[in-house]
């Protein structure tokens, strides 16, 4: 775990080093790595996480302890500055820094969160998934269909949305079968991930290297050709663990709603206004996201028209209009984004950040990527990122910034992004499925096959290493 590897670097090095530690205000600070309030800091935030850890246990939302823990380190660290003479303003100026990182994730996310959640509104992954089921595909090709997707979707609508998606179809088509369950659901997993590992819309982790501009949109499908790799070979091995029979197809019809095909357009059309913005403008990703958001607004408008005029027409039929759902209304699915996320990012950027402030990671920094070499580094970043949510990893490697190649930023975007699938709970797109297929796909059943998935792991590294070297 990231932060057990924290604690005890700074308990090997005992007292004060003789390095200063930068802060995105900009400002030289003393080391306080050594003081008691810097050790306070430390064990708040491993208090929050190892709550966070056991969410499923606890049932206490991931966002509440890390919210508190970073309000808590930033009033150490004022504090901590006020004792070494450092003046407060420096303080300030180094939590809106972290405070504008945050936001613009924030308002990137925010925007593609209402629009996955306004397709799912207009019955688009639901008229996916009743395509599937109702094929009467065998069940080794619904492992690799369901696979194939995962990889594919993810790098649009997200690793979670799409893990999410494939596991209801896993589910649909043999539920009864706890074999196949638990092997598709690695699968949808490892795709989902792996998708997820070449694309700045697949993966928080992404999205935060290409904000923060270590690699442009375009370099990231560099990354291709190893996250196929990481998918495929763990998925070939599985497939002949698969039986062949057909289940029996599910008679299951769903239409999309009116305006569906058009709002997948605006959201294709909304991201590329977010990469012209970064681009051609240099102007942050998520300004051209929220400009995306006013698409989707406008046509929801005329949506909400559209529908209150065909519950008029229903009038002369004896339709009950009262009785009809709501109309689309796009402040609903603002609504009915995930604010326990967002407020958890908050937590572990705000978090992080102060324990960037007393210099914890500027330690961490020298013990890892000057001692082990950016390689090695990157790779056991990765391994960590199986234990260890992937966001607060990337976020405090984003905060190091160390001196690296753009091959070797795109090697710590890879393993912090396909790292996760190691483990069930390695990654958002596992631990939603361990939820949704509770009981059959558990941190044991997948435990079973990470030998398998660590070939897929170390086979993208060495293409990625050995197709890309010359970017190192």
């Amino acid at each position: 775990m990231k932060i057990l590897l924290l604690c005890s670097i700074t308990l090997l090095c005992g007292t004060a080093q003789s390095f200063a530690a930068g802060h995105g205000g900009g400002e030289t600070v003393v080391n306080l790595t050594s003081s008691m309030l810097g050790y306070g800091a430390l064990l708040l935030f491993v208090l929050a996480y190892l709550l966070v850890i056991f969410e499923e246990q606890t049932h206490l939302r991931k966002s509440k302890p890390v919210l508190m823990a970073a309000g808590f380190i930033w009033v150490l660290l004022a504090i901590s500055y006020r004792m070494a003479g450092i003046p407060a303003e420096d303080a300030h100026n180094a939590i809106l820094h972290n405070m504008t990182e945050y936001t613009e994730l924030m308002l990137f996310l925010l925007a593609a969160m209402t629009y996955i959640n306004s397709m799912d509104e207009r019955n688009v992954f639901q008229a996916l998934r009743s395509y599937l089921v109702s094929r009467g595909f065998s069940l080794r090709q619904i492992f690799w269909i369901t696979g194939f997707l995962a990889f594919v979707i993810s790098p649009i609508a997200d690793n979670l949305t799409t893990a999410l998606l494939m596991g209801a179809v896993v589910m649909a088509v043999a539920p009864n079968n706890k074999k196949f369950v638990a092997l598709a659901c690695i699968n949808v997993v490892v795709g989902a991930n792996a998708g997820g590992a070449f694309s700045p819309f697949g993966d928080i982790t992404t999205l935060m290297v290409w904000q923060k501009g270590q690699a442009s949109f375009g370099q990231f499908f560099y990354l291709v050709v190893p996250a196929v790799f990481n998918w495929l070979i763990p998925a070939v091995i599985m497939s002949f663990f698969v039986a062949k029979e057909q289940p029996e197809a599910l008679d299951e019809t769903v239409t999309m709603k009116f305006g569906a095909k058009r709002i997948m357009f605006l959201f294709l059309m909304t991201i590329v206004t977010a990469v012209s913005f970064h681009n051609f403008l240099a102007l942050p990703p998520a300004a051209g996201m929220m400009l995306g958001l006013s698409y989707l607004g406008f046509f929801s408008y005329y949506i909400k028209i559209k529908e209150r005029r065909s519950l008029e027409y229903d009038k002369p039929l004896g339709i009950d209009i009262n009785a009809q759902t709501d109309p689309f209304d796009i402040f609903k699915k603002v609504a009915r984004a995930e604010w326990d996320t967002l407020l958890f990012f908050y937590g572990v950027i705000l978090c992080v950040g102060g324990l960037s402030q007393f210099g914890y990671l500027a330690l961490v920094s020298h013990q890892m990527y000057d001692g082990l070499g950016a390689t090695n580094a990157n790779i056991l970043v990765g391994i960590l990122s199986a234990v260890v949510d992937n966001i607060p990893v990337m976020f405090a490697v984003l905060t190091m910034d160390p001196s690296m190649s753009l091959g070797q930023w795109l090697l710590v975007t890879l393993t912090a992004g396909v790292g996760g699938s190691l483990l069930s709970i390695g990654s958002a797109a596992g631990v939603a499925l361990m939820g949704t297929a509770r009981g059959t796909y558990t941190f044991g059943a997948h435990l079973k096959w990470t030998p398998v998935v660590f070939l897929g792991y170390a086979a993208s590294i060495y293409c990625h290493i050995l197709l890309n070297s010359s970017l190192f």
